[in-house]
């Protein structure tokens, strides 16, 4: 019982030492954020600019804007759809072009001719397969998410040091369970790195790709506030949409390091 409550305070202490050290973090973001929408703010009335949009008029075109919750949920759709089937088989991919030596040598030329390509040099083409729908960004965001992850996760399984696999094998694994129970925990670090970045560029991607092959989505929603009546306060709106849900995103895909099976790495 004494063990019980002392292990209680201690958990309740460090939950205390925790709040008091990011307390003052969060109000320092919190300061900063503020101050730039004040000095936004009066920029535009030093300026006295009738082009480009106060926060507040970014905040009332987008409260007035209909489609504002459709135009999100489809971006988020796609870049979903596209960056998880790239995850599906990128992973796999790199495992198997990081085991087989052979393999690797025989598709590499291949992945080193595609993976400079910029995936909007294929819109066109992606136009012309899937027309004016949701699989045309679908698949650019796929093709920009998926050499990233395949070349992280290949260089990951070559650089798990040899004594793992020797214990592998010692205890009778076979080459799938040595895949499965040993190398990929050992390539999971490298691997989350891998999706960070490519999430990224998928990101990036959605945004132009929804720009010319789609008819809704917030870079849709860039494009035609633009074009239609020149609303650059809806244009700013998407930018800023744009950028913190990418935000919200990557701190998701950033919290999934530190769980506890993720934490580690061979490398320590």
């Amino acid at each position: 019982m004494n063990a019980t409550r002392r292990t209680q305070n201690a958990e309740r202490r460090k939950g205390a030492r925790t709040v008091a050290v990011l307390f003052p973090f969060f109000v320092l973001r919190f300061a900063f954020c503020v101050l730039l929408l004040v000095l936004w703010h009066l920029a535009v009335i030093v300026t006295a600019t009738t082009i480009f949009p106060s926060p507040l008029d970014v905040l009332r075109g987008l409260t007035e804007l209909p489609h504002l919750a459709a135009y999100t949920r489809d971006s988020l759709f796609r870049v979903s759809a596209g960056y998880l089937s790239a995850v599906l088989l990128g992973v796999p991919a790199g495992l198997a072009l990081g085991w087989w030596s052979s393999l690797a040598r025989a598709a590499n030329p291949l992945i080193q001719m595609l993976r400079p390509i910029s995936p909007l040099a294929w819109m066109p083409l992606a136009v012309i397969w899937f027309g004016v729908s949701n699989l045309a960004p679908i698949f650019l965001i796929f093709l920009a998410s998926f050499f990233p992850i395949v070349v992280a996760t290949m260089n990951g399984v070559r650089n798990v040091p040899p004594v793992y696999v020797q214990a592998g094998r010692n205890f009778g694994l076979s080459t799938r369970a040595l895949l499965v129970r040993v190398v990929f925990p050992a390539v999971l670090p490298r691997i989350l790195v891998g999706l960070r970045i490519a999430f990224g560029v998928a990101w990036l991607v959605l945004v132009a790709a929804e720009m010319i092959a789609v008819d809704s989505g917030l870079g849709y929603l860039i494009i035609d506030a633009r074009n239609a009546g020149k609303r650059y306060d809806l244009v700013v709106g998407g930018m800023l949409l744009i950028g913190f849900i990418g935000l919200a995103l990557d701190a998701l895909i950033r919290r999934t390091e530190k769980l506890r099976f993720v934490k580690w790495s061979f490398s320590e």
